[in-house]
């Protein structure tokens, strides 16, 4: 009876060690932070324990996992524009708690920080953005855009302890009149942009043929200029050289004894002429 009693009292206090150890272990996962709380309050003292195996206070200290790795969130929402247009902004942001100040974030605003501090973030500069643009401002202007947005929530996360990665805008859509509206000026645009190019092509095409005209004018008077020349040439020999016709005679000839016979029949040359 009192060996069965002995073995019984071993066995609790078996358990019971077991239950201190496991009190007195804490593991924190990879990727993560842990946050220790001392009687279920965070103690802002101690750094966020490092992933891995770590030995606490039984049953006074515990350990809150809180991720630190690369998280995203994706929001959409309604604006309007400077103009009053309707706008549907997607955002995505890529964003990490500060892994040495989770225990911080933790405190003030608790584990479902994204819902109580990134969402309503996200809407509040999204709707503060779009309002300093008008709509068609949003698609030509969208680096612009996105610049403003990214810069204004990397600056309200920042106080919370949350550091932005990157912010994407994935889609704006507009209303469909608005949408119609742009469809019409872009062809209208584009329809203007090519007549423009036709009267270009038409003004250069009447300048070639100008100056093909031009050229062949030139052409006619410098050919009839040479002729006149020629002449002159012509007709100061033939008044300083009786003689320079039958020379010019003499160098048409192509040196065949014509057929013609003259009377008598003796042969005569004819000198061409020509």
């Amino acid at each position: 009876m009192g060996a069965a009693k002995g073995v019984l009292i071993g066995i609790v206090l078996l358990i019971i060690i077991g239950v201190v150890v496991a009190s007195a272990v804490q593991i924190v996962d990879a990727g993560h932070r842990g946050v220790l709380l001392h009687w279920n309050a965070v103690d802002t003292n101690v750094l966020p324990l490092e992933e891995g195996l770590h030995f606490v206070t039984p049953f006074a200290d515990s350990i809150v996992q809180m991720e630190v790795r690369t998280l995203k969130y994706v929001k959409s929402t309604s604006s309007a524009s400077k103009d009053l247009q309707t706008v549907s902004t997607a955002v995505t942001v890529n964003y990490h708690p500060a892994p040495n100040s989770v225990h911080t974030l933790f405190k003030e605003v608790g584990m479902d920080y994204e819902n109580r501090i990134i969402q309503p973030a996200i809407e509040e500069v999204v709707k503060q953005v779009t309002a300093n643009y008008n709509a068609e401002e949003l698609i030509t202007k969208r680096p612009q855009v996105k610049s403003d947005i990214e810069s204004e929530i990397i600056s309200r996360l920042n106080n919370y302890n949350v550091i932005t990665e990157v912010v994407s805008i994935t889609d704006f859509q507009f209303s469909t009149l608005f949408a119609q509206a742009i469809e019409s000026k872009v062809e209208a645009e584009q329809k203007a942009f090519k007549a423009e190019n036709d009267l270009l092509r038409i003004e250069v095409e009447a300048r070639q043929h100008e100056a093909q005209a031009q050229g062949i004018a030139k052409a006619n008077i410098a050919e009839a200029q040479g002729e006149a020349e020629a002449i002159r040439v012509i007709n100061n020999a033939l008044s300083n050289n009786p003689h320079y016709l039958e020379w010019l005679k003499t160098q048409a000839w192509d040196g065949k004894l014509p057929l013609v016979v003259g009377e008598g029949g003796t042969p005569f040359i004819q000198i061409p002429t020509e």
